[in-house]
Parts: structure tokens; sequence; C-alpha cells
């Protein structure tokens, strides 16, 4: 195997697990494959002609970009979830006790579904209340 020399190997593998990166998500794969062709890079040019100098170049070139890159590739490529979508659709709005909310628990009807509900102050069942906030699958309401 005269054609595969240890830059092409580098290359090679970095092209690899730049592929997998698409078929194993999670942005990690591909730092390494970044690190691998750094190891072709610096063999190529002639500063890493043994395989134990290669291999200390991908590893630490690798570790160092997932620690330093992976959480601003993470923001840019998966984007973030925050709650506040979720919240928005429940909080302001009226819905209707089921149950006295007393000892600060009690039973709400939102959109047809039944929810735990919280409030300050005594409410009693049958009456309109607004919801405050939701925490967890608990909201918190306050008498209309």
């Amino acid at each position: 195997m005269d054609w595969l020399t240890s830059e092409l190997f580098w290359f090679l593998l970095g092209f690899c697990l730049l592929v997998a990166e698409f078929v194993l998500p999670g942005i990690i794969i591909v730092f390494f494959g970044i690190g691998a062709w750094i190891a072709a890079l610096t063999t190529w040019l002639g500063l890493t002609e043994s395989a134990a100098s290669q291999n200390i170049v991908f590893v630490i070139s690798s570790v160092i970009l997932l620690f330093v890159l992976r959480h601003r590739f993470k923001k840019a490529f998966m984007g973030t979830f925050t709650n506040d979508t979720v919240e928005d659709e429940y909080t302001g709005k009226e819905a209707r006790t089921l149950t006295d909310i007393d000892d600060q628990q009690g039973k709400i009807e939102m959109k047809g579904a039944e929810w735990n509900a919280r409030s300050i102050a005594p409410i009693a069942a049958n009456a309109w209340v607004i919801i405050e906030r939701r925490e967890g699958l608990t909201l918190h309401v306050r008498p209309r």
C-alpha cells in the first residue's frame, strides 16, 4: 500500500469523520475530523513525521477545537430553545376552576384539558381565573 501515505490517511480519516457527523448529529465528531485534517496538514508540511507526533497533533487539536468551538457551533447549527413560546400560550389567558383552590392547590380547565392550579388566595369552584405563569404541569392563577 504505497499509495496510502500518512497525509492521505489523515485526510481520508478527517473526511470520514466529517461525513459521520451528518449521520450521528451532536456536533462532536466534526472537531475530530478537523483535527485529522490538521494532522494531515502538519504531516504534509513535514512538521510531524512520526506516527506518535501525528497522533499527538490529532488529539490535542481535536480536543482544543472541541472545547473552544463546540458551544458556538451548537448555537449556530442547533439553535437554542426557550420556554417562552409555551408560556405565552397560557400566560394572561382565562380559565375556569373545576375545584376549589384552597391550601394553594386545585384544578382548572384550560383548552379542554384539566390542569393542576395554584393560587395564593382561595378561589371557589366554577370561578374564572387568569393564568399568571406556568411551572411544569402546574398553572399559577389569580382571581379574575
